[in-house]
């Protein structure tokens, strides 16, 4: 019944069903919770199907979203790249090598959620190494908010994030700008974006130790 309600056309009760399918958390809606995900239009009720997908049983929703990430509709990918990172743990883990991949996605959307689903998956000194570098790579890129969301994740990789501004893949006039409004957040602990950044590298610790 609830997944028949997931395509209802009151966002509203499309909230109920997916709540309702989170508290069941029945593995056998997961499919179903994952292809509404690339399509839901209402923030809230996407919200709340992730939330649904983290009451299951990981090894069930891990490999769903894994495949999501390949998907031409960037929602899906993006989608799968959110749950994914409130997912966490070993089996979120195996996706890392696709994620690595979403970082340079070209479309915007999709490449920030992929910079903070790699900084939450990020597990070792090796991992976190080269995410800092593949994360480097993307400097200069966007409008404001989109470097304010790669400098946020960068930084979440705490010391080999910091390490890869000190060597980056290019020198362009902005990716210098970058790096500098980069190091500006890092030191500025008054910064409206510190609490972005402690939370990033909350997440990131805790992803290590699951």
């Amino acid at each position: 019944m609830a997944q028949n309600l997931l395509d209802h056309t009151n966002p509203s009760i499309r909230l109920r069903a997916a709540l309702d399918a989170g508290s069941a958390a029945d593995p056998a809606i997961a499919p179903a919770l994952v292809a509404r995900c690339a399509v839901e239009p209402d923030f809230f009720v996407r919200d709340m199907l992730t939330w649904a997908l983290t009451r299951m049983p990981a090894a069930t929703t891990a490999p769903l979203l894994r495949a999501e990430l390949t998907s031409p509709i960037a929602q899906a990918r993006s989608q799968a790249l959110h749950s994914l990172s409130k997912i966490g743990g070993a089996e979120a883990a195996t996706a890392r090598p696709a994620v690595l991949g979403l970082i340079a996605d070209a479309d915007d959307e999709v490449a920030r959620a992929a910079w903070r689903t790699v900084v939450a998956l990020a597990g070792g000194t090796e991992d976190r190494r080269s995410a800092a570098l593949a994360l480097a790579r993307q400097l200069g890129r966007g409008d404001a908010e989109t470097r304010r969301s790669l400098s946020r994740a960068i930084l979440g990789l705490g010391d080999e994030g910091v390490a890869a501004l000190e060597s980056p893949p290019a020198a362009t006039d902005a990716v210098r700008e970058h790096i500098a409004d980069t190091i500006r957040l890092l030191e500025d602990p008054d910064s409206g974006f510190a609490g972005s950044v402690h939370e990033a590298q909350r997440v990131a610790a805790l992803g290590r130790t699951e």
